[in-house]
C-alpha cells in the first residue's frame, strides 16, 4: 500500500478546497471513510493564493495594459522631438526588455501575476513596434494589415511559451483584423453577419482541436465561439440588414476557407459530442445568413405579418442557440458560456420585443408584455437547464453502477 504521507501537496482554488472539506466531513459522518483518512486527504491540498481574479493579479494586469497602451499612444502621437530611428529604437528596446524579462521571470518560477503582466506588456509592445515601423515607412496607422501582423506576432508569442496573456491579445487584435480587412473597401450589413458567422465556425473548430493538447487555450477559443454565435444571430435578426447583399472580396473568401479548414480539422480530430460544436457553429452561420437575407422592411410604424413571423423565427432560433450554449457549458464545465447565453437571451428578447411590440403597445402595457415574454423564455430556459443537469447526473450514476 502506498504511503500517502509522501505524496506532494497540491494547490487548489480556495472555493474548491472548501467544497472538498465539506464533502470529506459528510463522507466521514456517513462512515464512508474514517476521520484519519479524511485528515490525510485534506492535508494533501492547500489553498492557491494566486487565484485567477485576485486583487494583485487584476492590478498588475491593468497596469501592464495601461503601460502597453501608453507605448502605442506615444507612437501615435509622433514624438516629433525624436528622429524616426530613435523612436523605433526606443520602442524596440522596451519591447525586447519586456519579452526577455517576462520569460526570464517565468523560468525562475516568479509570481504568476507578475509574469503575466510583463508578458502582457510584451504583447502590447509588439503592436507599438509595428506601428512605429509603419510610421517610419509612411504607412497609414489605420491600415488593417498592421492589426493582422500584430495579431500574428502576439499569437506566435503565446503559443511558443504557452502564455495566456499574449494569446488573448492575439485573439482580440485578430478579431479586429478579421472584420476590418474584408470591410476595408466595401461594407454591408450582410457581410458583417457572414464574418461573424465564419468567426464562430473558426473559433469552435479551433476549440475542439486544442482540447487534447492545450485545454486552457481551448477554453478561450470556446468562449470566443459562444460570444460570436450570440452576436451573429443578434445581428442577423436586425430588420433589413441584408438589403445590400454580401460584398465579396478575396479576403472574405479566404476567411470562409479558413473557417472551413478549422471545422474539418475539428471533425477529424474530435469524437462524439465534440463534433457537434463545429456542426452547430456551421448551423449558426447558415441560419444567420438566411435570416439576414429575409427582408421584411424598416418602417417601425407598420408592423405586418411578415415582421411578426421574422421576429418569431429569430427569437426561436436565438432560444435554441442559448439552450445549446447552456448544454455545452454544462457538459464542458464552462460557466461563462451559460452566463453569456442568459445575458444574450435577455438582451435579444428585449430588442425584439421593443422592435415588434413598442409601435403597437405603449406605456405600462409594454412592460406587462415584456415581463410576460421574459417569464416565458426564462421558464423554458431554466427547465431545459435543469433537465440537462439531471440527465447528466443519471448518466454518471449509470456509468458508476456499470463500473461496479
Amino acid at each position: 500500500m502506498t504511503d500517502t504521507s509522501v505524496l506532494p501537496t497540491r494547490s487548489v482554488p480556495p472555493r474548491q478546497l472548501a467544497w472538498l472539506r465539506t464533502e470529506l466531513a459528510d463522507w466521514t459522518s456517513q462512515g464512508i471513510i474514517s476521520p484519519d483518512q479524511a485528515d490525510r486527504i485534506s492535508h494533501h491540498y492547500r489553498a492557491d493564493l494566486h487565484t485567477r481574479f485576485s486583487i494583485g493579479r487584476i492590478l498588475l494586469t491593468i497596469g501592464g495594459a495601461f503601460v502597453g497602451i501608453g507605448l502605442i499612444w506615444l507612437v501615435a502621437a509622433n514624438l516629433d522631438q525624436l528622429s524616426p530611428v530613435t523612436r523605433f529604437g526606443a520602442v524596440t528596446v522596451l519591447w525586447l526588455a519586456c519579452l526577455v524579462g517576462g520569460e526570464t521571470l517565468a523560468a525562475r518560477k516568479s509570481s504568476p501575476p507578475l509574469v503575466g503582466a510583463i508578458r502582457l506588456l510584451a504583447a502590447l509592445g509588439t503592436g507599438a513596434v509595428l506601428f512605429q515601423a509603419a510610421q517610419s515607412l509612411q504607412v497609414p496607422a489605420f491600415e488593417p494589415s498592421l492589426l493582422g501582423l500584430w495579431a500574428a506576432g502576439a499569437l506566435l508569442h503565446g503559443y511558443l511559451v504557452r502564455a495566456h496573456m499574449p494569446f488573448v491579445v492575439g485573439i482580440l487584435t485578430g478579431l479586429g483584423w478579421w472584420f476590418a480587412q474584408p470591410l476595408w473597401d466595401e461594407q454591408s450589413g450582410l457581410t458583417v453577419v457572414v464574418l461573424l458567422g465564419t468567426a464562430t465556425v473558426l473559433a469552435a473548430g479551433l476549440a475542439v482541436v486544442h482540447d487534447s493538447h492545450l485545454p486552457a487555450f481551448a477554453w478561450t477559443w470556446r468562449t470566443v465561439a459562444g460570444g460570436m454565435a450570440l452576436v451573429t444571430l443578434f445581428a442577423a435578426a436586425i430588420p433589413d440588414i441584408g438589403g445590400d447583399g454580401v460584398r465579396w472580396s478575396p479576403w472574405l473568401v479566404a476567411h470562409l476557407v479558413a473557417a472551413a479548414l478549422a471545422a474539418l480539422a475539428a471533425l477529424a480530430t474530435g469524437s462524439g459530442v465534440q463534433r457537434l460544436e463545429p456542426a452547430g457553429a456551421i448551423a449558426v452561420l447558415v441560419a444567420a445568413t438566411l435570416l439576414g437575407l429575409w427582408s421584411t422592411g424598416t418602417d417601425a410604424s407598420e408592423i405586418d405579418a411578415s415582421d411578426w413571423l421574422h421576429a418569431g423565427v429569430s427569437v426561436g432560433a436565438y432560444v435554441v442557440l442559448a439552450v445549446a450554449l447552456v448544454a455545452l457549458g454544462t457538459v464542458r464545465d464552462h460557466a461563462i458560456l451559460t452566463a453569456m447565453a442568459m445575458v444574450g437571451l435577455v438582451v435579444f428578447t428585449t430588442f425584439q420585443s421593443f422592435a415588434v411590440f413598442a409601435p403597437i403597445v405603449t406605456g405600462a402595457w409594454l412592460f406587462v408584455v415584456l415581463g410576460t415574454v421574459f417569464l416565458g423564455t426564462g421558464f423554458l430556459f431554466d427547465r431545459a437547464r435543469r433537465e440537462l443537469v439531471q440527465a447528466l447526473d443519471n448518466d454518471t450514476d449509470n456509468d458508476n453502477g456499470a463500473a461496479r
